[in-house]
């Protein structure tokens, strides 16, 4: 991949160019992280404590702009699946601008927004880093939109991971019907399903790793769990599902109006 420095806005923060798409860079005591300006995509974090990155990212991402990037925290908006085209809404293909940024001795705030051709706001988001990440997605011109943080969580092994605090009962999106799933869930196949966030925040025990992840789902109405395991997935090669999951706070069922906020905080303990 080509990567190359285009501006330092800060000692902290700077902006690149990997590719075809412009990246802001975080190295600051409090950790480092990586977003893309295509989609406001998170997706690279790394705590200053922890020597692994949370998120997980493709080996084989070609960083091309109009093509959704596999891995971090696609922010699915204002459609979810296939409910428009293109597939996930057109917010994580579309350029968004840096508007707004807060550095302190032990906190980063960045802000990004998205505007129309006719220069009106779209949607922001905002990522606070401190020994946690903290992501508030603000609606502003959709009713009745539908959201979703897709965040992708980099694990030792599919194999040897356990989801704990999700309900018992879920929709199957693979055979569009509801199922009754045990608790707390593994991995063995393709999962991908949505779950009612009713319970609260998610907990991923990395057993290969050593780690667990707490997933703090914030005005959401739904989690979706999913996995490809062996099913040919674009933007992944063929052993990628073996390091990854994705545990997504979304609004799907029960829609956004605007000036409605969907948000996650991650943790590590």
């Amino acid at each position: 991949m080509e990567s190359k420095l285009i501006k330092q806005i800060t000692p902290a923060i700077s902006l690149h160019q990997y590719n075809e798409i412009p990246v802001i860079k975080l190295n600051h005591a409090v950790g480092q992280a990586e977003i893309a300006l295509q989609g406001a995509h998170l997706f690279s974090w790394k705590p200053a404590y922890c020597p692994q990155d949370v998120l997980w990212l493709s080996e084989i991402e070609p960083f091309k702009l109009g093509t959704a990037i596999r891995g971090g925290i696609p922010i699915c908006y204002p459609w979810f699946n296939n409910a428009g085209t293109p597939s996930h809404g057109f917010a994580r293909i579309s350029l968004w601008q840096l508007s707004d940024y807060e550095v302190s001795a032990e906190k980063v705030q960045l802000e990004f927004s998205l505007f129309s051709e006719q220069r009106l706001i779209i949607a922001k988001i905002q990522f606070v880093f401190t020994g946690e990440c903290e992501i508030t997605f603000t609606n502003y011109a959709e009713e009745n939109a539908q959201a979703a943080l897709h965040t992708y969580f980099r694990v030792g092994d599919i194999r040897q991971l356990e989801l704990y605090n999700l309900p018992t009962r879920v929709f199957n999106s693979l055979t569009q019907t509801e199922e009754n799933v045990p608790s707390p869930r593994t991995i063995g196949e393709l999962v991908d399903c949505v779950y009612s966030a009713e319970l609260g925040a998610t907990l991923i025990q990395d057993n290969q790793l050593n780690r667990k992840i707490n997933v703090e789902h914030i005005n959401a109405s739904d989690i979706v769990v999913w996995n490809p395991w062996h099913k040919p997935t674009g933007g992944m090669s063929e052993t990628g599902y073996q390091t990854m999951v994705c545990v997504e706070s979304a609004r799907i069922n029960k829609r956004l109006n605007s000036g409605e906020r969907l948000g996650v905080k991650i943790s590590l303990r």
